[in-house]
Order: C-alpha cells, then sequence, then structure tokens
C-alpha cells in the first residue's frame, strides 16, 4: 500500500499497532520548518495516519474547520499564531480531536497552557516518532510512565525562569526584577539552550 506525501514520492506503508482499530486517520501535522515538516509527515504516513501537512496557522485553521481531522501535531510557535490557538478551531469544529504540541521552547508555562487549551500531550523537539504515536492514541486511561531521567535541579530552576518570562511577557527587566536578579545574568541564562 503507497500514499502520497508532500513531496509526491510513494511511501510504503505499514500500519501501526495502535492504529489497526481506529476507522478515521486523519492527520493536521502544522509547522513552519520546511525539512522537518516534511521528515515528520512522511513517517506518520508511513505508520498509517492520513497526513494533511501546513506550514501556516492559518492554513490549519482552514482544514479544521472545511474537514476536521481526528489527530493533530502542531508545533507552538509559528510566524502567524500559535498551535494553541489550532487547538480550539479543531475542537470547535471536532471535539474529539487528539492534539500534541510539539515546541522547541520547552517550558512547563507552555505545557500547562498547551493542556489547558485541550492538547492531550506537549513533547520537547526533536519528538521521536514514536512518542508522537504513542500520545496521539493512548487512551485516556493511560497514566504516563515514571520519567527515566527525572529534571535535574539545574533544570527546575531554568524552568521557574521561563515559566516567570513567560508571565511577564517576555521583558527581561520585569522578570530580573521579579526574579531579584541582575538584567545581564538573566539575559545570559534566557540565552543559553535548557539544561538536560
Amino acid at each position: 500500500m503507497t500514499e502520497q506525501t508532500p513531496t509526491d514520492r510513494p511511501v510504503t506503508v505499514t500500519m501501526h499497532d495502535a492504529l489497526k482499530d481506529i476507522e478515521d486517520r486523519t492527520c493536521l501535522v502544522l509547522d513552519d520548518d520546511g525539512p522537518f515538516l516534511q521528515r515528520l509527515s512522511r513517517a506518520l504516513t508511513q505508520r498509517g495516519f492520513l497526513v494533511s501537512a501546513v506550514s501556516s496557522v492559518a492554513e490549519a485553521k482552514d482544514i479544521a474547520r472545511l474537514n476536521p481531522p481526528a489527530f493533530a501535531v502542531l508545533d507552538l510557535r509559528l510566524d502567524d499564531g500559535s498551535g494553541l490557538d489550532v487547538i480550539e478551531t479543531l475542537h470547535e469544529y471536532n471535539p474529539n480531536t487528539r492534539a500534541v504540541i510539539l515546541t522547541g521552547y520547552g517550558a512547563i508555562a507552555t505545557a500547562v497552557a498547551a493542556v489547558k487549551s485541550g492538547a492531550v500531550d506537549y513533547l520537547s523537539k526533536p519528538a521521536d516518532v514514536e512518542d508522537i504515536v504513542r500520545s496521539l492514541t493512548a487512551s485516556t486511561e493511560d497514566k504516563p510512565a515514571p520519567p527515566d531521567n527525572p529534571m535535574s535541579a539545574d533544570r527546575v530552576r531554568w524552568e521557574h525562569i521561563q515559566r516567570v518570562y513567560e508571565l511577564c511577557n517576555h521583558n527581561v527587566s520585569e522578570t530580573a526584577r521579579r526574579l531579584n536578579m541582575h538584567r545581564r545574568t538573566l539575559q545570559r541564562i534566557l540565552a543559553k539552550r535548557a539544561p538536560r
């Protein structure tokens, strides 16, 4: 069985075990990183999803209104908005859509916002495609396994700083004041990647 991806090359499909009993396998994938969007779309198609891949919030909302999918994998931050806005539109037209938010800006505040908006999970990029499939198809009774590598104290501190920064609308001076931290120290922390 072959299906077409955005690259128009035939893809060999091997139905993923988690999808064998699911009738509606339509999946919206939204990301503004072209190569990543193609790779993820291809990987999901190979596992049996019927993928619609788009690179803007406007296109994603059009699909949500005209042909709401059963599943969605959405980037959090895009040039024309947020994947969280797309979840609202999806649930307006299909309340059963199971959406996962992907982001390169992992922070507790955005994870909470994603779940509050109706996402079933929140994964940091680069996410493994098997983790994405597992999140999309997990039953509501499934509880996640405890982490193999829990967050370090440095990571917890970084997450806290990111949360306050989000709550201060990305205002460095206000965040530094609230954290009782020197502004330049905060800027150095914000410029670094998240610790493991």
